[in-house]
């Protein structure tokens, strides 16, 4: 309150001591004058006052920073040693599992029993995810310390290219993919950042809703304009993601229940998220178990469209 209000104090101690003054006036039927016959008690009390209500904003403020510094200094530091490691694990991983698939491409070509085909095939599997895991946190790390690019994005594009490339993604010939974007009465606004990464994000929603939806499913890739805002929305009426995991699907790492079955590597949404909030924007997800998914990227716009 003092931080916000600072001028409350010497107030209040101004009046203190206008009853003091009245109160020795009526004891003593007189004033405490200077020669100049100034009273002398409010002139102190507003000295002191004064005193008082500039050294404790200052010191509170001091103190306030203080504890601000300290947070800032430990979040840096756990990101640098953050970033540390996932780059020492890229670097002692990559070999091992890049001579595992070579191992495991030369056992493949042997005339194997079906039994052990599987079983090769399983590990080549998991050789691949674990490389993808490494790769993505990598590209994770490396978002959060580089500067983006930025340039003029037209999210009408994005919307574009993204439905050409879902093409040749698994699962694609068996889904829809319908596209919205509004021409009248004007384009979506652009926003200010990196296409290819904007690209990735809406990529990495549209093949999370080709994972999670069956054949014949639908999906929706639309563009909109909100608040100033630009957005992109990408919709589906899969599996869903039940409430109580919800909060948890942008963390790093995280699966939830029905993600156990499906390939991945749990980083897709963080990535998605980091993404967005490197051109800062927001994220947002609304799912209903058994009826489907909407995710919103929204960014701010350059200009009006």
């Amino acid at each position: 309150m003092i931080r916000r209000r600072p001028w409350l104090l010497p107030v209040a101690l101004l009046a203190v001591g206008g009853v003091v003054s009245l109160a020795l006036r009526n004891r003593w039927d007189t004033w405490l004058y200077y020669e100049v016959r100034v009273p002398l008690v409010p002139i102190a009390v507003g000295v002191i006052a004064a005193v008082v209500a500039l050294v404790v904003p200052w010191r509170a403020d001091r103190a306030h920073r203080s504890a601000d510094d300290i947070r800032a200094a430990a979040l840096g530091s756990a990101r640098d040693e953050r970033r540390q490691l996932v780059r020492r694990l890229d670097h002692e991983i990559k070999n091992p599992v890049t001579a595992i698939r070579a191992g495991v491409a030369n056992i493949a070509a042997m005339s194997l029993p079906a039994g052990a085909a599987a079983a090769v095939t399983s590990v080549d599997e998991q050789a691949q995810r674990l490389s993808r895991l490494v790769g993505d946190l990598r590209k994770l790390a490396d978002l959060e310390q580089f500067d983006i690019e930025r340039e003029t994005v037209d999210l009408a594009e994005v919307v574009g290219d993204v439905a050409n490339a879902v093409e040749d993604l698994p699962g694609a010939e068996s889904r829809t993919l319908q596209t919205f974007v509004p021409e009248v009465p004007w384009r979506v606004g652009a926003i200010a950042g990196d296409p290819d990464l904007v690209f990735l994000a809406v990529m990495n929603l549209v093949s999370n809703a080709l994972k999670f939806s069956d054949p014949g499913a639908r999906i929706e890739l639309r563009a909109l304009e909100e608040d100033r805002h630009a957005a992109i929305e990408v919709a589906d009426n899969g599996v869903g993601i039940p409430a109580d995991e919800l909060p948890h699907v942008w963390e790093e790492l995280s699966r939830g229940e029905a993600a156990r079955a499906v390939p991945g590597s749990g980083i897709g949404l963080a990535l998605v998220r980091t993404i967005v909030e490197r051109h800062g924007g927001d994220v947002s997800i609304r799912s209903q178990p058994g009826k489907g998914t909407v995710v919103r990227l929204r960014f701010p716009m350059t200009a009006p469209p």
